[in-house]
């Protein structure tokens, strides 16, 4: 019964994109995502997440704040910018859960937060709560 993952419907399926510096939190989300059935692009930086933003077009995006090169405000703020991916959500993902971080996070245009280290169940009911309208 290995193949349940690939049984959920193409439209069930959200693209999603992880951004984060650490290999473990990239790693975590994506086995978390892919047990709900969703389909993965992992980020290790900034930079790395707009090529495969342009590339890869996800659906939700979960994005680091702390990197090295460019910030998760940053790259959250680029990404919004563009007209193509300006309604994609965006979910910022930090250790620390400070209200500046917060609005901070909604000033560049995200829709959440989510604090490290998270569960399979919170990953899951952000993209449930921000995945896009099919």
């Amino acid at each position: 019964m290995s193949e349940a993952p690939q049984a959920v419907s193409a439209a069930a399926m959200v693209r999603v994109l992880v951004i984060d510096d650490s290999n473990t939190i990239r790693r975590s989300a994506e086995i978390f995502l892919k047990q709900g059935g969703h389909q993965v692009v992992l980020a290790e930086d900034g930079f790395d997440a707009l090529a495969k933003v342009n590339d890869h077009q996800p659906d939700l995006i979960f994005c680091d704040i702390l990197m090295p090169r460019l910030d998760g405000y940053q790259t959250c703020a680029i990404i919004k910018r563009n007209p193509r991916f300006a309604d994609v959500p965006v979910i910022m993902l930090s250790s620390k859960d400070g209200l500046f971080d917060k609005a901070r996070g909604r000033m560049v245009g995200s829709e959440d937060y989510l604090t490290k280290p998270f569960t399979k169940d919170q990953l899951l009911q952000a993209v449930r709560q921000h995945r896009p309208a099919l």
